[in-house]
């Protein structure tokens, strides 16, 4: 599929407001894997909580979610209380291919993914996967989301543990029992091999960046269904990549 060139740059906010200048390299590899022409905003789908969940094990647990572009489901999972870090990155494939451009090929095994640490007595994970299911993906899209192609893009739980395999494959189970999407999930769970976090350039990507075409359109409405759907968690202040790494 031919992807749509990279909008100008006064489409982009003021470089300033970046804590790391994005270089033309790095933007015109965006392009060409993030990048797709306009399409129909992301639309959410009220979904039942799990009717199973996982009971906390630890003080904070880890969530890697594949659903699209990870610029999406970072900036959801950044608004979400009891989350202390959402990092965009790749799992599924090799450490010599977790590469942007490589990984954009469709040929690594790699998906977009998103690393979320949470903290399991404020949000469980069986929440997460509520919201991953009803606001940060379409799950019935097999290999896609929205304009974006590939099996990079697919919709793919990795769990951390037994326990989140358990409750991630009951989940599934439990939503196309109750044909809640009216098709099947294209869903799948795989075995968690590694996360290795993508290039800083997509770090906090949708905060820093909220009025870049791409976002505009296809994920700027997930976090406002976000706040619609899931008040109870949804908090106004992001909690960012670059922060986290300041602070450390």
């Amino acid at each position: 599929m031919e992807r749509t060139p990279l909008p100008t740059p006064r489409a982009l906010p003021h470089p300033m407001r970046l804590p790391l200048m994005l270089s033309a390299l790095a933007l015109a590899a965006a392009a060409v894997f993030c990048f797709s022409p306009p399409a129909a905003a992301e639309s959410a789908v009220v979904v039942p909580a799990p009717a199973t969940d996982a009971a906390p094990s630890a003080a904070t647990e880890t969530a890697v979610l594949a659903g699209g572009c990870f610029w999406g489901v970072q900036g959801v999972f950044q608004h979400v209380q009891g989350v202390s870090a959402a990092v965009s990155g790749y799992s599924g494939g090799n450490a010599n291919t977790a590469k942007y451009e490589a990984v954009g090929s469709g040929s690594t095994g790699h998906a977009e993914s998103v690393s979320i640490s949470f903290d399991p007595k404020k949000v469980s994970y069986g929440k997460l996967l509520q919201i991953y299911f009803s606001v940060a993906h379409d799950p019935t899209e097999l290999n896609r989301q929205g304009p974006d192609r590939g099996t990079q893009y697919r919709s793919t739980i990795f769990p951390a543990n037994a326990e989140q395999a358990r409750v991630a494959k009951a989940y599934i189970a439990q939503l196309n029992q109750a044909k809640t999407f009216g098709k099947p999930l294209a869903t799948t769970v795989e075995p968690l091999k590694a996360f290795y976090p993508a290039e800083a350039y997509h770090q906090d990507f949708l905060t820093l960046n909220p009025n870049y075409p791409y976002i505009v359109i296809n994920d700027l409405p997930k976090v406002d269904n976000l706040k619609r759907l899931f008040p109870d968690v949804y908090q106004v202040k992001p909690v960012l990549v670059g922060t986290a790494t300041a602070a450390r």
